[in-house]
């Protein structure tokens, strides 16, 4: 039994261990974006995390639906479909994707003046979106190139061009925001052109990496596109709404005030760094469960399942035990500011109990992916999130006066029932696969 388990375990490690490898770089770079700002200035690391937390809300939508990419082309693998034929496809996708969310990007912009962000912080944000909508192509032929490699099951070079970016992005964030020799500083302004730049870098060499290591082939697939819809969407669509309700808290907390704005960023990017670990496993989940869905292998399919909750579960919660011991110390990574640490300490020992079922939640979603079921992830994110974390939350924080420590109270609630959801909905699926495998 232990031997069985033994090699699911390092099925799953061998996939996910580069990928956790490229998503900690990936968000350390967004981690230098924010130890940057707080060293340039409490407005700067305020208004770009402002900025981001709407600016993510609509690119996250095309990217959403660009990691369906994976689990799709791997069923495809696991049912002999050829998925090299479906790489233009894939990149004439990305390349519509990347167009809309950067137009969607530009015509926000008049809006945030209607906002109510203080005087300082308004053209910030808005010089931030300008130059950003710009970088939308870039980082969507990244997402579009990486998850085409993985569905083969190619992530060790993806990964280490992410790290290699990280010191890319940290090198022009300085630069451009302080000076260097000839260039003068730009401000909060040199990190969304820092982040446009490391962003091609990383499509671009991306996308000459997938014709050197995989021969493409040309085809054109209609239902292609139909599987990129149906089973992205959903998927998309919840991301995003859990995208939306956290960087909504950001912008309700701004409008209070500035300080909880910063310390939603900062908690948000230590939680982020973990929770790369367990988004990691998903990917791999998705990967695993969805070649053994093409293959209709259902008895390895339940083990992928299983061993890669498990996984997440341990792991998140040896996180929270660590954020539970060192919270002041974490956050004093991000800021010098006394009063945002303050801020912060209470809500990361609620963040301790978040973390475990967060990460269970992703696994699951990633686990559906796999199944090219992700309507239920979509229903159980929008209850969780919508219908629970954020009404509660805005009654405990503005009402009952508990500020950003209210809405937190409510993201653990929801994390909660988000898991239940999806996990009954799962044993519900296995309980029909085995009566299928019988049958």
């Amino acid at each position: 039994m232990f031997k069985k388990n033994w090699f699911y375990i390092k099925d799953i490690a061998r996939i996910a261990a580069p990928i956790i490898l490229g998503n900690l770089g990936f968000i350390l770079i967004g981690v230098g974006d924010v130890i940057v700002a707080g060293r340039h200035s409490t407005n700067t690391l305020a208004a770009i995390s402002i900025a981001t937390a709407i600016i993510n809300c609509i690119m996250t939508f095309g990217m959403g639906i660009l990691t369906s990419i994976s689990p799709i082309l791997s069923n495809y693998r696991g049912a002999d479909k050829e998925p090299e034929k479906y790489f233009y496809p894939s990149l004439k996708f990305t390349a519509l994707l990347s167009l809309l969310a950067s137009v969607l990007i530009l015509i926000s912009i008049p809006f945030i003046d209607k906002l109510g962000f203080s005087e300082e912080l308004t053209p910030i944000i808005k010089e931030y979106f300008f130059v950003t909508a710009f970088s939308t192509f870039g980082a969507y032929l990244h997402t579009m190139s990486k998850e085409f490699l993985q569905a083969f099951e190619i992530v060790v070079f993806p990964n280490i061009l992410t790290v290699i970016c990280i010191f890319v992005n940290l090198f022009l964030n300085i630069g451009l925001v302080f000076g260097f020799g000839p260039l003068p500083p730009m401000g909060a302004i040199g990190l969304a052109v820092a982040t446009l730049i490391t962003r091609y870098i990383m499509g671009v060499v991306l996308f000459i990496y997938c014709y050197m290591k995989v021969k493409i082939k040309h085809h054109k697939d209609k239902n292609y596109y139909k599987d990129l819809i149906r089973v992205g969407l959903p998927s998309s669509l919840a991301i995003l709404i859990e995208f939306v309700a956290f960087n909504s808290i950001t912008v309700i907390m701004g409008r209070v005030n500035g300080i909880y704005a910063a310390a939603q960023n900062v908690v948000c990017t230590i939680t982020t760094v973990s929770f790369m670990v367990p988004l990691a496993i998903a990917n791999a989940a998705a990967v695993k469960v969805g070649f053994a869905n093409g293959a209709k292998d259902f008895f390895s399919l339940r083990h992928y399942a299983y061993t890669a909750m498990g996984m997440s579960v341990i792991f998140m919660a040896a996180s929270a035990v660590f954020v539970g011991i060192f919270p002041g110390i974490l956050i004093s990574l991000f800021t010098k500011d006394s009063a945002l640490v303050e801020v912060g300490i209470p809500v990361m020992y609620i963040l301790c109990f978040f973390q475990v079922f967060d990460g269970l939640q992703v696994t699951l979603a990633g686990i559906f992916r796999g199944l090219k079921q992700t309507g239920i992830v979509m229903l159980a994110n929008f209850i969780a999130y919508w219908l629970i974390a954020l009404p509660l939350g805005c009654t405990l924080a503005l009402h009952y006066k508990f500020n950003l420590v209210g809405f937190w109270y409510g993201l653990i609630i929801s994390a909660i029932i988000l898991c239940t959801i999806m996990f009954t909905h799962l044993m519900q699926k296995f309980k029909y696969l085995r009566q299928l495998q019988r049958g």
